[in-house]
């Protein structure tokens, strides 16, 4: 409350200072700002990590005369590239590229025209940023539920997994894992229309935002029906379906038939959900047979991931963070075909780090670097073997 006093200059207003240690809200350029250098030593650390991998890679591919350009844009990445340059090819090929979601190679097809680098360089810089929005993302989860040493191990084990070269690669794996991130983020603060878009847009970018937007609508549905936040879980139930729904609807209209990418998936790339007997079939194989090292990886990724789920159950992780993983879980898992990709389709998966974060959180800090920097150097090691000896996409 203003206060008017009188003194040998005349009636003077005089307001009461803020109480010690608050201070005045500030805007939201502001807080962006302390945002970003609070969440700085993530980044660095996702960096560093990441570039010990691309070092790695650039230095293999040049002693066996490859371009690392061309690796890092290989398999998916050449689809992508197709789409953003030449569009959505029709429904009569075996392999129709209508398989893959439109967000990323439209934002190649809208940004390639505005830098000099050309549409492969342009796809990998999106790629790129998209890894450290993701990397930022995880941080913020992870101080959000801990504390900051706990977001910090968060962002950088996520850039040490054995198939992490893809997060650097021009595929949609980190534009997803980004807006995925961001909108769990904002469904654990209540930010219903934010998580509401940003799960609209994660929908336009890969199949598997149905575990997505199963987790903000339901979280919006207990909000309605505890009447909380007015209109906004409204939103959010609205937006979150919309990407996902809308572009399977634009398949099945270009195809004819309303199950049209389904269709493709299973005609054109031999994709089916057969509730896990076929990863269950191939994993014997490579249990009991001389197999591949990448099929050996990709087994012990599968395995570490549902050893890691129970951990996160036992620690009583956030039901919304729980279930986004569990159902991520059964559409890899469960899902017949691309056994060796498998790695790669649960790098989004994230919440399944958070109980080696906290662990090495609590550790001492000799601890933890002697992990992160063993696994460092054996994330690099995949990232080039995964794509110079492996004759298949990551």
């Amino acid at each position: 409350m203003d206060v008017v006093m009188t003194d040998e200059r005349g009636p003077q207003r005089w307001t009461p200072p803020e109480p010690a240690g608050q201070a005045p809200p500030a805007g939201r350029p502001a807080r962006l700002r302390a945002a970003a250098r609070a969440a700085l030593p993530a980044l660095a650390g996702y960096l560093a990590v990441r570039l010990v991998g691309l070092l790695t890679l650039a230095l293999w591919a040049r002693s066996t005369g490859r371009s690392t350009g061309a690796l890092l844009s290989k398999s998916d990445g050449t689809w992508y590239l197709g789409i953003a340059q030449h569009g959505y090819d029709g429904y009569e090929r075996v392999q129709s590229n209508m398989a893959f979601f439109p967000l990323y190679p439209g934002l190649i097809r809208a940004l390639e025209p505005l830098t000099p680098l050309g549409a492969r360089n342009t796809a990998l810089l999106v790629a790129w940023v998209a890894a450290l929005a993701a990397a930022w993302a995880l941080y913020a989860i992870g101080d959000h539920l801990y504390d900051r040493r706990v977001g910090i191990l968060l962002a950088v084990l996520w850039g040490v997994l054995p198939h992490s070269v893809v997060q650097s690669m021009s595929y949609s794996e980190g534009l997803f894992t980004a807006l995925a991130a961001w909108s769990l983020y904002a469904v654990l603060r209540a930010r219903w229309v934010t998580a509401g878009l940003l799960c609209l847009l994660a929908g336009l970018t890969r199949p598997t935002a149905s575990s997505l937007l199963a987790v903000v609508c339901l979280a919006a549905l207990v909000a309605v029906l505890r009447r909380r936040d007015g209109w906004r879980p409204w939103a959010a139930l609205l937006l979150a379906p919309a990407g996902w729904l809308g572009y399977l609807a634009w398949v099945g209209w270009r195809t004819g038939r309303p199950d049209g990418w389904f269709h493709i998936q299973d005609a054109g790339w031999g994709t089916t959900f057969d509730f896990g007997a076929d990863t269950v079939t191939v994993a014997r194989k490579v249990l009991g047979h001389p197999s591949a090292l990448t099929l050996y990886v990709v087994t012990l990724v599968v395995l570490l991931a549902v050893a890691l789920f129970v951990l996160s159950l036992l620690d009583r992780q956030p039901w919304q963070l729980l279930l986004y993983s569990g159902l991520l879980l059964v559409t890899t898992l469960g899902a017949a075909g691309y056994y060796h990709a498998k790695a790669r389709f649960l790098l989004p998966a994230f919440p399944l780090l958070l109980p080696v974060a906290v662990a090495l959180a609590r550790a001492s800090r000799a601890k933890a670097v002697t992990v992160v920097a063993t696994l460092t150097v054996v994330s690099a090691y995949l990232g080039g073997h995964v794509l110079i000896i492996w004759a298949q996409s990551p």
